[in-house]
């Protein structure tokens, strides 16, 4: 699933190609795609007819299209294989195209919303005074958010009493890191996923999360990380970060700190990937 990144690189893609167009039409090609929209494809369709998009905004993973001066947002699900491709409206179809967005300003591009596994989706929801969706309302702010406080972050990282990893992926507490950058960060910082958090001193948080910014800026430099075909930009480009990673998928491989095969271990339905010696596990109270 595409971590914060990923979903920025796509988010400004998208405020160059498509921010301030007006919808001419727009047309759902499998009703799964807007199944969120409980209002059903038709009423989708109809509500973003002759609608200015405002500029694409994003919170962690969360990537939307206000709608100008409607007071709702089209909320994109990209879930594993979602893709919201900019393309000329003479391209052929992709196989797994959902939605299509038509535009009237005769530039002769259209967005279209292509979906291999349709595990994502778009929908229209309401949004705060602010232009949050109501549903992205509880997702806290992501550390690239010029507005995240390091201190609140620190004080409510001491609070939750849970491992590390956990609380990266904790999107209450801070958004957009998944389970790479989570590992790529960790491993920077030369800590174990499972260390509690009620051990954390400031510095060490304020160190972890510098780690956290460094690599998700690595990888925005790069178009974020592409495992395969299902995540690419607006133009259909895959990232290249995953040529980077320093310890997300190299079990076996030795550690660029000290030399140690690199180990994976499951967690929580997931991997994690750690050295043994630079990210030793926290002691076990007896």
């Amino acid at each position: 699933m595409p971590e914060l990144p990923e979903v920025e690189i796509v988010r400004r893609g998208l405020e160059r190609w498509v921010a301030q167009r007006t919808v001419a039409d727009a047309e759902v090609l499998h009703p799964r795609a807007v199944r969120r929209h409980l209002a059903g494809a038709d009423d989708f369709a109809h509500r973003l007819k002759g609608h200015r998009i405002g500029t694409p905004s994003r919170r962690g993973k969360y990537l939307w299209l206000p709608l100008a001066d409607t007071g709702q947002a089209v909320l994109a699900h990209l879930g594993m294989s979602g893709q919201l491709l900019v393309q000329p409206q003479t391209a052929p179809d992709e196989k797994h195209l959902r939605v299509r967005v038509r535009f009237a300003d005769g530039l002769g591009t259209e967005l279209r919303f292509v979906d291999q596994r349709t595990f994502g989706g778009l929908s229209l929801h309401d949004t705060s005074a602010d232009g949050l969706p109501d549903v992205v309302a509880h997702i806290a702010r992501d550390p690239l958010d010029e507005l995240f406080d390091d201190e609140v972050f620190h004080r409510a990282l001491r609070r939750k009493r849970t491992t590390i990893k956990r609380a990266l992926l904790d999107q209450s507490l801070i958004s957009g890191v998944g389970n790479i950058y989570a590992d790529e960060a960790l491993w920077r910082a030369r800590l174990h996923y499972d260390r509690p958090t009620a051990t954390f001193t400031r510095p060490r948080t304020l160190t972890l999360l510098g780690h956290v910014r460094d690599v998700m800026n690595a990888a925005l430099a790069v178009g974020g990380t592409s495992f395969d075909s299902l995540y690419v930009n607006v133009n259909g480009e895959s990232g290249y970060f995953d040529r980077s990673l320093d310890a997300y998928g190299r079990e076996g491989l030795p550690c660029r700190h000290c030399g140690t095969p690199m180990r994976r271990r499951p967690w929580m339905n997931r991997s994690s990937y750690y050295c043994p010696r630079c990210q030793r596990p926290p002691r076990v109270s007896s």
